[in-house]
């Protein structure tokens, strides 16, 4: 049995943040249900990465609403909107993420709710938060990413701001708000009482950069200062941190003794034994440790470097990834199959209980597609 079996989430959320925290939730055992306009349904079923569709629905709506059911509504509709009610009034969680004001405006805020269900978790996803002039802007990935500093913490420096490849700021504050709806189902079970869950993308995604922040605040404003030769990584990390081109491929090498390292490969690092220079000085150290890199190829220097204990690995394109044995060995695809039968190949639940891995083999849901069993099983009454 999984954790959350026997939980009702009704999910009004779109696109990625609070879908992807609907994701979680139903591989942990919760029964999602996405509330949809008819016909068209959520908008993220037509926002798609490469033109990639199935059954008229994006793939980038399939990887994020698999696992879950799909109720038709229109929230503007009164008929409607008395069912939707019912619902709340029988389910555990309810989360969206329209803009302040429109649950509001409907009668779907968390004081109504309430009114409907004095146990509901009620959680809410923002931009920049409910209060002050940011407050109804449009919260977007790319646009946290730039807003927040983010985009300074990647690529080299000549390059100006770089985003990053992933959306980062939705992800993140999925994840945050995954653990606000666990923290508030344990204390609804020791209040007995509703729950009101509030995150942001804003104050997520500058969470995610607190190591960052926090040394910005306490070293004098000083702002990251990212290296400017090829393979450059962490703004705030010294030498030898980075990528390196090697004669077959790409070698990453993480923290560690810079003059073992240096000893390790060959490469005479003794001007600069002052732990300080090793930052000063790291693309100047980097490009001596890269012209040695290219000399042979990525296994050479791997089985070398591993033997001593130095952390390095790989670089890994994500045909590379797919080859790897332990793809297999740790179940980490699954394949999912639509109503229709249309099959999928995704990535699984991270997480194992109970020496479990945590699968699911049902794809997102067509719209609606679950309207007559919802009807049947909480609003025949």
């Amino acid at each position: 049995m999984k954790p959350l079996e026997g939980l009702v989430v009704l999910e009004f959320c779109q696109f990625l943040a609070g879908p992807s925290a609907g994701l979680k939730l139903a591989d942990l055992g919760a029964r999602v249900i996405k509330i949809e306009r008819p016909i068209k349904g959520e908008a993220c079923r037509q926002l798609s990465i490469k033109d990639l569709f199935v059954d008229d629905s994006s793939l980038l709506f399939h990887t994020i609403n698999r696992n879950k059911e799909s109720f038709a509504a229109d929230l503007k509709n009164p008929e409607d909107l008395i069912l939707i009610k019912k619902l709340i009034a029988k389910a555990d969680i309810m989360t969206h993420n329209f803009r302040p004001g429109v649950m509001e405006k409907i009668g779907l805020d968390f004081s109504e709710s309430l009114t409907l269900n004095p146990k509901i978790i009620y959680g809410t996803i923002t931009g920049y938060g409910n209060i002050g002039p940011w407050a109804k802007k449009p919260g977007q990935d790319l646009l946290l990413q730039s807003l927040s500093g983010l985009s300074w913490l990647s690529g080299r420096k000549n390059q100006g701001p770089v985003p990053f490849g992933l959306a980062v700021a939705d992800l993140m504050c999925g994840n945050h708000f995954v653990q606000g709806i666990l923290a508030a189902l344990l204390k609804r079970a020791k209040t007995g009482k509703g729950v009101l869950v509030e995150v942001s993308l804003l104050e997520s995604v500058l969470d995610v950069q607190f190591e960052a922040i926090t040394s910005f605040l306490n070293d004098g404003g000083q702002l990251p200062e990212r290296g400017d030769v090829k393979g450059s990584a962490h703004a705030f990390l010294s030498a030898p941190y980075g990528v390196y081109q090697t004669q077959d491929g790409f070698i990453s090498l993480a923290m560690g003794d810079l003059l073992f390292i240096g000893n390790t490969l060959g490469v005479d690092l003794s001007k600069y034994a002052d732990k300080q220079d090793w930052f000063t000085f790291r693309d100047e150290i980097r490009e001596l440790l890269a012209e040695k890199l290219a000399t042979q190829t990525s296994d050479y220097w791997l089985q070398a470097l591993q033997e001593e204990g130095i952390w390095c690995g790989k670089v890994l394109n994500y045909e590379e990834l797919d080859n790897q044995p332990f793809v297999n060995e740790l179940q980490l695809k699954q394949t999912v199959q639509n109503a229709t039968g249309e099959k999928l190949v995704t990535t699984r639940s991270p997480i194992q209980l109970d020496g479990k891995i945590l699968t699911s083999t049902k794809a997102a849901p067509s719209v609606g597609e679950d309207n007559i069993k919802i009807h049947e099983q909480f609003l025949s009454e």
